[in-house]
């Protein structure tokens, strides 16, 4: 079975080189044919030349090779999408209340998610990060009593800085000084060896070496590895550590059980308050002495042996155990808390509407809304229509809370509400249906309507021009009309409800 293969070449009419190998010796031909387009190369200089393009395609697919690898990786564990804002694809009236996010970009502009820019801060990062690694394994190797007289040298400096506080500012220029210039200089000027006389190995003459820097590990590289190494055991480290403080504290603190979170609370308060008070009494210099000197003497390893055997494990565990105990009997006798859910009252108003100029009509109904829409308000003034929903079981309880009551409930003391808030220019039934009607009044000085009232040559704001023409159509015995908006109010109790949410960190 044979396959055409014609398309197979893009450019076919131009002539394939060809690379022949022929022997050192110079036997047979070495002209170039044209025909054909062939190089005839020597094998040392094929060799040399396949090296140099080898090493060049090394260098080149190895960096690829990385970036496809990181990449390939953090496709498979990070999401492709950006969780970065807030913004809610909900558009409901009554959207579920969202908790803040401090990281969002809505307090912060910071650069989107991205797999390639996590790649490349991934590995420059790991490039430069082994001095904190080095920093790390000396701070080990110095509460470990790897060597006891550095480890006591460093409790003699605690010492001294906790007896004569003023002497902190010193550590951070001394520690510059002996660890990071002393250094420099020893690397560009060399001690003299100690065979050889010193008087060779003048200390004052030219430096001996180039000055050092700090450059970042190759990528690839034993000491990138290390890193990478080093990193994977910190972060194994910190999960570690952060389980082990929320396994403790969160309990305690979370007010999962209220009894006993509202006496630490109680607790905690009363010595915040009482350090407020006696803080500057308390021997702090002596008691930064015996915590430093007791955290350090427990890495030591006898001391470290001491406290991991059972007989000590086990009264550690029941040391704990009690306090726990002791702290959920008193939560229990003395904390009181109220079991039953805190219940309120909301309300709603329906508004109905009717022409102004059609007194014959009925009014028909038009949204059920939070506020009464009174002749006064603001959005009344302002012109604004009323907001709401249309029909009752488009209402929804507050966030956080759920219907207590199975219906709404008219209100009947419909005077009362008027009275609270204040309302003017309607007319309220204190029987029947309890309709709240705006009054229209008659305009009396020429017969215009929405002309200004003044009252010695002065302008009067909406206010006192309502209550002047209700004056004078009552002084003048005119009956006013009712207007084109009527309401009455609703009642229904609502409960507080718990949310079940989870904090992430």
């Amino acid at each position: 079975m044979s396959k055409d293969n014609s398309g197979s070449i893009a450019n076919s009419d131009t002539p394939i080189p060809v690379v022949q190998i022929h022997p050192a010796d110079g036997s047979g031909p070495r002209t170039p044919d044209p025909e054909h387009g062939s190089h005839r190369l020597s094998a040392s200089k094929l060799k040399d030349k396949l090296q140099s393009l080898g090493d060049d395609m090394s260098r080149e697919s190895t960096s690829r090779m990385g970036d496809r690898m990181i990449n390939l990786l953090l496709a498979q564990v990070l999401p492709s999408e950006d969780h970065s804002s807030n913004s809610s694809s909900d558009g409901s009236y009554n959207a579920s209340p969202q908790v803040k996010d401090r990281r969002s970009r809505t307090y912060v502009e910071r650069p989107n998610f991205s797999i390639p820019t996590m790649s490349s801060n991934f590995r420059r990062f790991n490039s430069r990060i082994g001095v904190a690694f080095v920093f790390q394994n000396r701070l080990i190797r110095l509460f470990t009593w790897k060597q006891p007289t550095q480890t006591l040298s460093f409790l003699f400096m605690y010492t001294f800085v906790c007896i004569d506080p003023y002497l902190l500012p010193v550590l951070p220029l001394a520690c510059c000084l002996f660890f990071v210039m002393v250094p420099a200089f020893l690397t560009r000027h060399p001690p003299p060896p100690t065979s050889y006389p010193t008087d060779l190995y003048p200390i004052g003459g030219p430096p001996l070496a180039d000055a050092p820097t700090i450059k970042p590990a190759p990528e690839f590289s034993k000491d990138f590895f290390r890193n990478m190494r080093d990193l994977q055991n910190c972060m194994e480290d910190f999960s570690r550590g952060h389980d082990a403080v929320l396994q403790f504290l969160t309990p305690l603190t979370n007010f999962s059980n209220e009894n006993l979170s509202s006496l630490l609370y109680i607790i905690l308060l009363l010595v915040s308050c009482s350090l407020f008070l006696v803080s500057h009494l308390l021997p702090w210099r002596f008691i930064f002495l015996m915590l430093g000197w007791s955290a350090t003497a427990m890495g030591h390893p006898a001391i470290s042996e001491l406290l991991s055997s059972p007989e000590n494990s086990a009264l550690i565990s029941d040391a704990e155990n009690e306090g726990r105990s002791f702290l959920l009997t008193a939560s229990k006798k003395d904390i009181e808390l109220q079991t039953s859910n805190e219940t309120r009252e909301v309300e709603i108003f329906e508004l109905q509407h009717r022409a102004l100029h059609d007194q014959s009509g009925e009014y028909e109904p038009f949204i059920f809304s939070s506020s009464p829409y009174s002749p006064l308000s603001p959005a009344r003034i302002s012109g604004d229509r009323p907001r709401g929903a249309p029909f009752f079981e488009d209402v929804l309880p507050p966030r956080g809370w759920r219907w207590s009551d199975k219906k709404w409930t008219l209100d009947l003391l419909s005077r009362e509400w008027v009275e609270d808030r204040c309302v003017t220019g309607v007319e309220v039934e204190i029987e029947g249906e309890r309709w709240v009607t705006d009054l229209h009044y008659e305009v009396l000085d020429d017969g215009e309507r929405g002309t200004k009232v003044h009252r010695k040559g002065k302008s009067m704001d909406v206010g006192e021009q309502e209550r002047e023409v209700l004056r004078r159509t009552w002084e003048s015995g005119r009956p006013s009309r009712k207007g084109e908006w009527r309401r009455r109010r609703w009642v229904r109790m609502v409960e507080r409800v718990g949310s079940g949410g989870v904090g992430t960190v």
